[in-house]
């Protein structure tokens, strides 16, 4: 199996990171507009964008600590996959480690995926430390992939 692993730091504590990535209103902020559902432990959130979208099931949360998503519908490739963010303060950085885990194989789609995790990770830092992010639709796009 292979991960997508990203790190990023975000001028903010961990508890206004935290609450952009388990909040609807947050969610919606740097990833999709289209986002609805139950970002409690063990609900699922609906992600919608233009070419399709996921549900991820809230597997754990802690708060100001971690994050951890399983994928429950959306690309086959992505399908049973896990995402988490770890967080950790250091002076005035928030830092996001981010892991999208358990791809069964590294194929073309994952190198996208890298990419546009990255992006959105890019448009979760500017939601917070500017108060605009770019979720989809208006996100980086890079491929015909969108």
């Amino acid at each position: 199996m292979v991960d997508i692993l990203h790190r990023v730091g975000v001028i903010s504590s961990v508890d206004e990171v935290y609450t952009a990535l388990t909040t609807i209103d947050g969610l919606a902020g740097w990833w999709a507009s289209n986002t609805a559902g139950n970002a409690d432990e063990g609900g699922v959130i609906e992600f919608r964008f233009g070419p399709g979208g996921f549900d991820m099931k809230v597997t754990e949360l802690d708060p100001g600590k971690k994050v951890v998503w399983e994928v429950v519908d959306g690309p086959e490739e992505w399908i049973g996959t896990e995402i988490s963010w770890e967080l950790k303060q250091s002076d005035d950085f928030a830092i996001i480690l981010f892991a999208h885990r358990g791809w069964r194989e590294e194929v073309e789609f994952m190198y996208h995926c890298s990419t546009k995790w990255a992006t959105f990770l890019m448009s979760l830092k500017s939601l917070i430390e500017t108060g605009s992010g770019a979720p989809d639709p208006r996100d980086v796009k890079i491929s015909d992939w969108h």
